[in-house]
C-alpha cells in the first residue's frame, strides 16, 4: 500500500522552503482540527443515541414520536454548551 502517508514519510522536510514548511504545518493543524470535530460529532451521536434510543434499535426505519424530539433536544443542548465554552475561551484569549 503506497498511499499518501508512505510518500510523505520519504520527504526530507529540511529541504522544504520556509513557505512550504509553513503550509505543511498549517495543513497538519487543519487535519488535527478536523479529527477533533469528527471525534466530537461521534461522541455526540453516541451520547444522544444511548440517551434517546435506550433499546439501541430504531423500529420501522425511523425515529418514533419520543426519540426524534429527544435527539433534537440532545443535539441542541450539546451545541449550546459548545457555544458557551467557545465564547468563554475566546474571552480568556483576549
Amino acid at each position: 500500500m503506497d498511499g499518501l502517508g508512505g510518500g510523505l514519510a520519504n520527504v526530507d522536510v529540511t529541504r522544504l522552503s520556509d513557505a512550504d514548511k509553513q503550509q505543511l504545518q498549517q495543513f497538519a493543524i487543519n487535519e488535527g482540527q478536523k479529527a477533533r470535530i469528527q471525534s466530537s460529532i461521534h461522541s455526540l451521536t453516541d451520547t444522544c443515541f444511548r440517551k434517546c434510543i435506550p433499546a439501541g434499535t430504531i423500529k420501522n426505519g425511523k425515529l418514533d414520536k419520543y426519540e426524534e424530539p429527544c435527539m433534537r433536544q440532545c443535539v441542541d443542548r450539546f451545541l449550546d454548551a459548545n457555544i458557551v465554552v467557545l465564547r468563554e475561551l475566546e474571552r480568556l484569549r483576549q
